[in-house]
This record gives structure tokens, C-alpha cells and sequence, in this order.
């Protein structure tokens, strides 16, 4: 297991990374614009499918839903074929060291991607009509994606009190340099254990909120992905950033509770 002094280097580095994340450009904040006229644009049948779909999402967030993962499937990356070592339940993996979990996260980003890539390149193929489902598929891949990293640290998805952090993973991607700061202010609670229910159900009743402020934060950057067939380029390319974006911000932040869980059962 890591020294004290290994875990503070580790957590003083996603010190660094949370302050790098307050900025926000101002085309990010443009960027954000096109989704009223698209709106506008799409069908009355597609923003009902959209609807569905979202609301699908909510389901997840307030009850598990149809996202869960298969987390043996999880235990199976950290076995590096030797069974000796195959762990068997979420709580084993919480007590393996911290580079472990790092490498098995590194390899959910990296497969997540793949697919991301390519579900992008499908979708960006039909303009408009592909792009309304590209989107909440998409927010299903980002929900699946850190479920995934919440097990390789040692966190069950199954608890509600995850699902909020998850939620919270999502605000954070979305989020201007007022909002990152605030939302690294209430997952401090996290890290401190100090959880209260009732703020715990207020945070889920917001979860359509945070959709579609997810959804908004898309902006123009998926407009590309409008032009039938050329379409596919974008698509391919915008889904495995948003991936690689989404999963950098699980690891990090779920990389951190581990962090401060260890250093507040080190001595002295």
C-alpha cells in the first residue's frame, strides 16, 4: 500500500488538475447557444424520442435503472491473468493499491472511447434525424463509463449516494468557473463523510437539470456533426473527446476520495 508521503503527492497533483479546470473559454460559453435553434429545428417525434430517452436517464439516477454494470466484468482487469489475485466484491478492490486502480480506469477510458468513436461515426452519418439519438445515447455511454471508474476505485453504483457523485461528475463537465468551484465545495462533504440524507434526495430531485445543462454543453461542437455523411468524421471525433473528457473528471475525482479516505486512517 502507498506511503503517506505517496498519497499526498498523488492528491496535490488532482490539486493542480481541479484548479486547471475553473477556467472556461468563451467559446465554450457560444458553444452552448446552437441547441435553442436546434431545438427548433428538430421534429416534434424526435424531441419526444429525446424526452423518452432522458427520462430514461432519470430513472437510472433515482433508482439504478437499466445502466448498472456488469461488475465482475470489472473485477476481471485486475486479475493481469493470474486468479490468485481476481478480486470478488467492490469492497477487495478498495483495499488494492492506488496504481492498480489507476491502470484498470486507464483501460475503461480507453475501451469506452473505442466505442464512443465509433457509436459517433454511426450516428453522424444521418444529420439531424441520427445526431437527436446521438445525443442521450451518448449520456447513457458517459453514465455507464463512470460506473465503471466508481467500481475501479472501489465504489458500488448500486448506492444512491454514488449516483449523486455521478451526477456530480456530470455537472462538473458542464459547468462554468463559478459553478466547478461549487461543486468541488459539496463533494468535499464526500470526502469528509459527512452526508445527509435529506440534502442527498434534494440532489436527485434537480437530475434533469443537470441532463440537459450536459446536453447543452455540447453546443456547436455537434452542429458539425449535422452535415450528413461528413457528419461521421465529427461525430467520431467529438464523441471520443467527450468520453476521454468525462472519464478524466471520474478518475480524478473518484481517484481523490480514495486518496483522502487513506490519508485520514494514516498515523500521524
Amino acid at each position: 500500500m502507498e506511503t503517506k508521503e505517496e498519497l499526498q503527492e498523488a492528491l496535490s497533483t488532482i490539486l493542480k488538475w481541479e484548479e486547471e479546470q475553473k477556467g472556461l473559454w468563451l467559446w465554450d460559453r457560444i458553444g452552448r447557444l446552437p441547441f435553442k435553434l436546434l431545438d427548433k429545428m428538430t421534429p416534434i417525434f424526435i424531441q419526444k424520442k429525446i424526452s423518452l430517452l432522458l427520462d430514461e436517464l432519470g430513472q437510472y439516477i433515482q433508482t439504478g435503472g437499466q445502466y448498472l454494470v456488469n461488475e465482475h466484468q470489472i473485477f476481471k482487469k485486475y486479475t493481469n491473468g493470474t486468479p490468485a489475485y481476481f478480486p470478488t466484491s467492490i469492497h477487495e478492490i478498495s483495499n488494492l493499491p492506488l496504481l492498480s486502480m489507476n491502470k484498470v480506469s486507464e483501460e475503461i477510458t480507453q475501451n469506452r472511447q473505442t466505442l464512443a468513436t465509433v457509436q459517433g461515426a454511426t450516428t453522424g452519418f444521418g444529420g439531424i434525424f441520427t445526431l437527436a439519438v446521438d445525443i442521450p445515447v451518448l449520456l447513457g455511454l458517459s453514465l455507464k463509463t463512470l460506473q465503471e471508474i466508481a467500481i475501479s476505485y472501489g465504489y458500488d453504483p448500486k448506492d444512491k449516494i454514488e449516483r449523486i457523485f455521478i451526477v456530480k461528475c456530470l455537472q462538473f463537465s458542464s459547468a462554468d468557473i463559478v459553478g466547478k468551484q461549487a461543486i468541488l465545495e459539496e463533494l468535499s462533504d464526500y470526502y469528509h463523510r459527512d452526508l445527509h440524507h435529506q440534502e442527498m434526495v434534494s440532489q436527485l430531485q434537480g437530475w434533469r437539470e443537470v441532463i440537459y445543462t450536459y446536453r447543452d454543453q455540447f453546443g456547436w461542437k455537434k452542429l458539425f456533426q449535422l452535415v450528413p455523411v461528413a457528419g461521421m468524421i465529427f461525430g467520431a471525433f467529438i464523441n471520443r473527446s467527450m468520453i476521454q473528457d468525462i472519464s478524466e473528471i471520474g478518475r480524478m475525482l473518484y481517484q481523490k476520495r480514495r486518496i483522502t479516505e487513506r490519508l485520514q486512517v494514516q498515523p500521524g
